[in-house]
């Protein structure tokens, strides 16, 4: 509620200070806030909010379908500030994160980089020298595989995939620079590999890097960076992605994210996408892969234990919008350890499985992504790989995405 308070004095302060030189009329754009300009024309602010209100169920298991559980809150809250300073060349952006799910809370219970929750998604400072290259500094997302790129507010589930969840670089601190052409894009980023917000990084450093081409040029208003087809691309348009990260002395199980290790590790992780879209029809598939020196760490007593799920990620997911602003789309996804990971006696109590996911996702876009409404049901299935035992289970998600 602090956080909330101190916010809403911020934005009336900057307006207040600001007055002189602020337009008075405010600008209100499809998909893009509310912005404010300066008169002297040195400043600029878009202000955007989104929340994400969700019900969702799992049932016991694909026989009992009594509920083992249910998900009644609000999955996101979040609030966003971008602009220029100066010139516009000189950009901004900064994110904040309000609802205990978004905020990585259970996270801060064992970690030696991050002990506290996490309001700041995003605060980094761009500059553009033109409108292919720009340069930033700060805290924001690595150029990872696309769906985790692609906003939480842009996806045609309500939930990024499995794959996703386990392999995927998410945020870091650090320096980033990209070069984007009509056919082609080259992006790179040096940054501490502690994760979004850590206190404190140690000699290693993560070195990420991506090439997307795009070999019948761009995607209209970039199209290719919101799930489904909303603009209902006119002529087919491909993006072919491939990312890769690698992470020096990583100390947490996910590289940026997750548990700490007890042993430092070298961690790398693989990326490769194939987006296809034409006239309401999106076809997205995603591989990625992790490798890592120590994919197994110990207290100095044995007493405790963390892994790394070193292993393959495949997702695929398609969909059709009709005309009338419905779509329904479908998606496979599985994530399964290496055989030299299970197979090693030194892993019997750890949980590393195999998890496929089957989902049916049927949206309504009132407003584009900034309003919709959104329902999936979906089949999960674990197979312990050691003794070849298989529990599956049904689920249903409920979520209204409201925004400007």
């Amino acid at each position: 509620m602090n956080h909330i308070l101190l916010l809403s004095l911020l934005l009336i302060s900057t307006t207040v200070f600001c007055q002189k030189k602020i337009d008075l009329s405010i600008l209100t754009k499809p998909q893009r806030g509310i912005e404010f300009i300066g008169k002297d024309s040195l400043f600029s602010m878009r202000f955007q909010f989104r929340m994400q209100n969700r019900a969702a169920m799992l049932t016991r298991s694909d026989k009992d379908l009594s509920a083992e559980s249910y998900e009644f809150r609000v999955r996101r809250v979040r609030l966003k500030m971008e602009g220029f300073v100066y010139s516009p060349k000189l950009t901004y952006k900064l994110q904040l994160a309000f609802s205990r799910g978004d905020m990585d809370w259970d996270m801060t219970q064992m970690s030696q980089v991050n002990t506290s929750v996490n309001i700041v998604r995003d605060a980094v400072i761009n500059y553009e020298p033109s409108k292919h290259l720009k340069f930033s500094f700060g805290q924001t997302k690595l150029p990872g595989n696309r769906q985790r790129v692609i906003s939480s507010g842009d996806q045609q589930f309500a939930d990024r995939s499995i794959v996703n969840a386990t392999f995927n670089f998410d945020r870091d601190f650090g320096f980033f620079g990209s070069y984007k052409h009509t056919y082609f894009a080259v992006l790179g980023a040096l940054t501490s590999g502690e994760g979004r917000n850590s206190v404190s990084s140690n000699s290693g450093l993560s070195y990420t890097g991506r090439v997307e081409v795009l070999p019948f040029g761009a995607f209209t208003n970039k199209n290719d960076y919101q799930e489904g087809d909303l603009e209902r691309e006119q002529k087919p348009k491909l993006s072919l992605g491939a990312s890769y990260n690698f992470n020096d002395d990583a100390v947490r199980s996910g590289g940026q994210l997750g548990r700490d290790l007890f042993t430092k590790t070298d961690m790398s992780t693989l990326s490769l996408d194939l987006l296809f879209k034409y006239k309401g029809f999106a076809l997205y598939t995603e591989f990625m892969q992790r490798n890592c020196t120590n994919p197994i760490t110990f207290t100095s007593d044995s007493s405790g234990v963390q892994a790394v799920f070193a292993g393959n990620g495949f997702m695929q997911q398609v969909s059709y919008l009709f005309k009338s602003n419905w779509e329904v789309a479908v998606r496979y996804a599985e994530i399964t350890p290496f055989s030299s990971v299970y197979n090693n006696p030194a892993f019997s109590g750890v949980n590393l499985k195999k998890n496929q996911e089957f989902q049916l996702g049927v949206t309504k876009y009132i407003y584009g992504h900034r309003v919709k409404v959104q329902g999936n049901i979906l089949y999960q299935l674990t197979t312990d790989l050691r003794d070849k035992l298989d529990t599956g289970r049904f689920g249903a998600i409920f979520q209204i995405e409201f925004g400007i």
